[in-house]
């Protein structure tokens, strides 16, 4: 029931996000959301992976934060590299390791290194995902998991479970 009303919620706040904050916008809003609700939540069971305590509601807005510092961080590196005569490069594909066990966990955690300028990710294997990174500095899995994947992991698998 609680993850049924986080459904709907999270629904309700993206499309007030669209959408405005108009009260006849809002109320056509929850019934769509609602609507969704019924007909939806049954079937994705990759909902029922979320942690409803205030432990990974804390940690949310943690991971939240963390990920638009390295957003900043990673476009700022890509624009200094860009920017130079020559491009200081050294790309690479890199095998990475991830600890999660959530299935919902593990695609955040692609696509968080996905949007992350520099590094994409190529495939995932289970706990093994590929990257291509930009400035290879790492080529064991250790130490490219060290640098590319633990800054998400640990909000991620408090998160998730």
């Amino acid at each position: 029931m609680k993850k049924g009303f986080l459904f709907f919620i999270s629904l309700l706040i993206v499309w007030i996000l669209l959408a405005g904050t108009d009260w006849q916008e809002i109320i056509i809003g929850a019934i769509i959301s609602l609507l969704l609700t019924i007909i939806f939540f049954s079937k994705a069971t990759i909902f029922s992976e979320f942690n409803l305590n205030p432990k990974a509601i804390f940690y949310f807005l943690i991971y939240i934060i963390i990920f638009i510092w390295e957003l900043i961080k990673s476009n700022i590196d890509v624009a200094i590299r860009v920017i130079q005569p020559t491009i200081p490069i050294n790309p690479g594909i890199v095998k990475v390791k991830t600890k999660l066990k959530s299935r919902l966990g593990r695609i955040i955690l692609a696509n968080s290194i996905t949007l992350t300028p520099g590094t994409l990710t190529v495939e995932t294997n289970g706990e093994d995902y590929y990257i291509h990174w930009i400035d290879v500095t790492s080529g064991d899995i250790e130490g490219a998991t060290k640098k590319i994947v633990s800054k998400f992991e640990k909000y991620l698998g408090v998160i998730f479970g």
